[in-house]
């Protein structure tokens, strides 16, 4: 089964929850897994930080995480 990122509107924190999305973020956006406002970050959405990463990685990095997101 497909995991539902309800239109990009999961919250970090149920992405962060689940192991096998963890292991995308962890392997993709290091930093962002050990960010220090990673416990205040729980709440904002999936769309929420495409908006805020795109301002420092490229739109493709962004895509490929989301693309993986979709197929676990």
């Amino acid at each position: 089964m497909k995991m539902d990122l309800r239109n990009n509107q999961i919250t970090l924190g149920e992405l962060w929850d689940n192991p096998r999305s963890r292991s995308v973020f962890q392997r993709r956006i290091p930093l962002l897994s050990k960010h220090p406002v990673k416990g205040a970050a729980r709440t904002v959405t999936l769309e929420q930080l495409s908006a805020f990463l795109s301002s420092w990685v490229p739109e493709s990095m962004i895509q490929g995480v989301i693309g993986e997101l979709k197929k676990l």
